[in-house]
């Protein structure tokens, strides 16, 4: 569709708007209207240890020693991994992984398993997305003689762990340039590292007779796992993301296009997928089954392993929802008694901790206040917990801190989530601590919370070009929020819940159009309860993110509803 001169303007107003609402200089509005890694991406030697972790690797390359990549079971874990194994194997050198059981060996490298790797001939370990605080790990391999590289983007303490390379952009000591990008994913850091280890080697001459890693190709795994891990999606992450959609849409590799039909998407992935239809199922591998298969999937070039892994992979995830739904009910139950608690600190015994985090994640939006979720086990005294905060609350910092105080067996994180091993005796003097170090941190966050909006208009403005302009500002999501839009003023038209608790609105205002909003999981809020009751007579403004609604035979804009307010 073409636009005349006064709906082109138009358009180009709306998403300088937006872009300027979100942080950016008016003269720098060119530059993330489009983003690209070209505008975006800074020296990979700008990181410590990055020259000497590529230096290392490269070394392993031309000395065919063999390599083993030990990540996470989580989404960013998985698509880390599997990025350096394909750069690994592209290169030509042999690259094992492992990946730890999350039940019966928790996060992070164990010592006993990298000493267990060396002894098979391993004499260089990369781990992905952990290991920044492991140090008696990290101290075992040194003396067992094996070489670690750490890539991870999770806080670091002062002090850190014995490694042959560090590459983490939240080191202490980090300049400034390399801290700003404190925000990327560990697949973001594995990306800069695969593209000093191409630099390193193309200076020696190795590419004389062979031919380059395509590193534009792997950005469909960057993507992936920035928006899984819920990373911040400005400057160099906003630029993967988009670019990277760009390289998921043309299924070029084998495990992501089987991930996409098995989600049942029958269009290209958009940024929201990645986190609600994709990502959740290389995650249930990790949570309730076997922590190896996001991995094999994403490394795979078997069509019909890939087609297996991944149908396994959402028959895993539907376990993992309903493992879910009883967690967060025993979870909900324990609210009434957590009083004026700034943390929600919520523990129990046979909780499956494949799902606290999830579970955690919940319960932060219920309360609107960071959440801990902990699966105890009586066995050995002690817990497992996943942690989920909110805007301006540092919750990994407040978890090292819990560690460094003795509250802790073990712990880490960063801002918005974190991890712990806590002991049973600790739980009430874990919470206390927690709510000195974070009460008065959450008390702000909450009172400056608001909803901020980018434009207001009647219910014939909303329409799918209207959606189609303001997705062309993002990809969105943390610290890049997609526009708000208020409609108003509307008279109720129909109020009611459907599915299990949805709120499904229609709405029709002065000028004579009519909007269709959904408000998910809602059905229990006091503006579910205001709209269901008291939508006789009286006239609203509803607020929330317009979207495409396709179930239709002819796509229409609808609003995802996240507030209400009376007009008159």
């Amino acid at each position: 569709m073409e636009l005349g001169p006064s709906a082109a303007g138009l358009e180009n107003d709306i998403l300088t708007q937006l872009l300027l609402t979100r942080g950016v200089a008016r003269e720098d509005i060119a530059r993330h209207s489009k983003p690209t890694l070209r505008d975006f991406l800074p020296d990979p030697s700008e990181f410590r240890d990055m020259d000497a972790a590529a230096e290392r690797i490269a070394q392993a390359v031309l000395s065919a020693e063999t390599i083993t990549v030990y990540g996470d079971y989580d989404v960013d874990g998985a698509t880390s991994a599997a990025l350096m194994i394909r750069v690994l194997r592209d290169l030509g050198a042999k690259a094992n992984y492992y990946i730890p059981d999350r039940l019966l060996e928790g996060y992070g490298p164990s010592g006993e398993a990298l000493v267990r790797l060396a002894e098979e001939g391993s004499s260089l370990i990369i781990t992905v997305d952990c290991g920044a605080m492991a140090y008696e790990a990290l101290e075992q391999a040194r003396q067992a003689g094996v070489d670690v590289i750490v890539v991870d983007h999770h806080k670091c303490a002062a002090e850190l762990p014995s490694a042959a390379a560090l590459v983490n952009p939240n080191r202490l000591d980090e300049n400034d340039l390399a801290s700003s990008h404190g925000h990327l994913a560990a697949v973001g850091v594995a990306f800069l590292l695969a593209i000093a280890l191409v630099r390193g080697l193309r200076g020696l001459g190795y590419f004389e007779n062979r031919v380059e890693p395509d590193l534009m190709a792997l950005l469909d795994l960057v993507a992936l796992g920035t928006v899984a891990d819920v990373a911040a999606l400005h400057g160099l992450n906003r630029a993967f993301v988009a670019q990277g959609l760009k390289v998921m849409a043309r299924r070029d590799r084998i495990g992501m296009a089987a991930l996409i039909d098995a989600s049942r998407l029958n269009r290209a992935p958009q940024c929201s997928d990645l986190g609600f239809a994709l990502g959740p199922r290389i995650n249930a591998g990790g949570r309730v089954g076997e922590s190896t298969l996001g991995v094999r999937l994403l490394t795979t070039d078997d069509p019909d392993e890939a087609r297996a892994i991944a149908e396994q992979l959402s028959t895993l995830n539907e376990e993992r929802r309903a493992i879910e739904a009883g967690v967060q009910e025993a979870a909900e139950a324990m609210l009434i008694g957590q009083g004026n608690r700034a943390v929600q600190l919520l523990a129990g015994s046979g909780w499956h901790p494949g799902v606290i985090g999830i579970v955690a994640g919940r319960i932060k939006e219920k309360t609107g206040k960071p959440a801990i979720v902990i699966a105890l086990d009586e066995a050995d005294g002690t817990g497992k917990g996943s942690g989920r905060s909110i805007s301006g609350v540092d919750l990994g910092a407040a978890i090292i801190a819990a560690r460094e105080q003795g509250l802790l067996v073990a712990g880490g994180g960063h801002a918005m989530a974190a991890g712990l091993t806590v002991e049973t005796g600790n739980l009430e003097a874990l919470a206390e601590f927690l709510d000195s170090r974070l009460g008065q941190d959450v008390l702000r966050a909450r009172e400056n919370q608001s909803l901020q909006l980018d434009l207001a208009l009647a219910p014939g403005g909303l329409t799918p070009s209207l959606v189609e302009t303001l997705d062309q500002a993002g990809p969105y999501g943390v610290g890049w929020p997609g526009p708000r839009v208020a409609v108003g003023p509307v008279r109720i038209i129909k109020a009611d819940i459907v599915g299990k608790d949805h709120l499904r609105v229609i709405a029709a205002g002065d000028d004579g159009r009519s909007l269709k909003a959904i408000a998910f999981r809602a059905a229990e809020t006091e503006m579910a309860q205001t709209l269901l009751h008291r939508s006789q007579g009286r006239r609203f403004h509803l607020a929330g993110r317009a979207k495409i609604d396709d179930w239709g035979n002819r796509p229409q804009a609808e609003l995802h509803l996240e507030d209400a307010a009376f007009a008159d």
